[in-house]
């Protein structure tokens, strides 16, 4: 099985010239003075609190962790936070967003900006869409492998005919893409034979089609299907064509070739 080969994207901490070293310090120096900027903006806001509202510490009731959390005020203090306008006896109270709710605002923003610093800058990580890309060539490889496994058991001798709708869809979209041109949309007939009556030019059993498909007939000029076709496609093309038979398309060509009594082989899934 050949080895996926994966390419690690660039992390900031690959220096490779003086000049991004240059730069990365200044981006280290950046961040640090933004965070000192932050911590002195904090402490002079607690400060600025303090000087214009000294009592107001002093004065509040002492409140419970919950009550803290989660905003709930007594209701002792529940005439303090009444707004001025009021109808019919009915008073609004100014209740603010809970600190929970807060609390979980800024923890979203702190994550962003960690996610962004990890994922983005320093590139510690992988991004989805890596990851994804990593996971389909994985899953690629997986296939192709089990396709390689499985048509190498499959030959001119050992093919069979399929009948699972998968592996005649499969089919079908095999013979569109290759068969149309020469034998029609329906198996008509055009360039090539007729597909859907019981003559068949170079016999019309699995093992004569499988044959017919991967060697092809040069002297009537079909090309040789074996290359662009594995077995296991060619077996499902086999397989979509018997399914035409006995389907009498509009505008099908005469037959050619001899009769041959449908199989009745017992059929192989997949």
């Amino acid at each position: 099985m050949n080895k996926l080969l994966v390419i690690a994207p660039d992390s900031i901490w690959s220096l490779k010239s003086g000049e991004e070293l240059l730069w990365l310090m200044m981006l280290m120096l950046v961040g640090i003075g933004m965070l000192i900027i932050l911590g002195v903006t904090a402490y002079l806001a607690f400060v600025l609190k303090q000087a214009l509202y000294p009592d107001t510490q002093s004065d509040a009731p002492k409140l419970t962790f919950w009550q803290r959390f989660t905003g709930l005020k007594p209701l002792s203090e529940e005439k303090n936070l009444a707004m001025e306008h009021a109808y019919d006896g009915i008073v609004e109270l100014n209740n603010p967003t809970p600190p929970w709710f807060m609390y979980l605002f800024y923890g979203t923003i702190g994550f962003g900006v960690i996610y962004l610093f990890l994922f983005h800058v320093v590139s510690v990580g992988k991004l989805q869409t890596e990851e994804y890309t990593q996971e389909v060539a994985v899953a690629e490889e997986k296939r192709a492998a089990y396709i390689k496994l499985v048509a190498g058991k499959i030959n001119e001798n050992t093919a069979t005919r399929l009948t699972d709708a998968k592996a005649l869809a499969d089919g079908q979209t095999l013979y569109t893409q290759y068969c149309v041109a020469c034998h029609g949309a329906a198996g008509q007939g055009g360039v090539g034979p007729n597909l859907t009556d019981d003559y068949w030019l170079h016999g019309g059993s699995v093992k004569a089609i499988f044959h017919t498909i991967t060697e092809g007939v040069p002297e009537k000029g079909m090309l040789p299907w074996k290359k662009q076709l594995n077995p296991l496609q060619v077996q499902q093309v086999t397989s979509f064509i018997l399914s035409l038979q006995g389907t009498n398309p509009p505008g099908a060509k005469p037959p050619q070739g001899d009769k041959v009594a449908p199989e009745t082989e017992k059929v192989a899934l997949r």
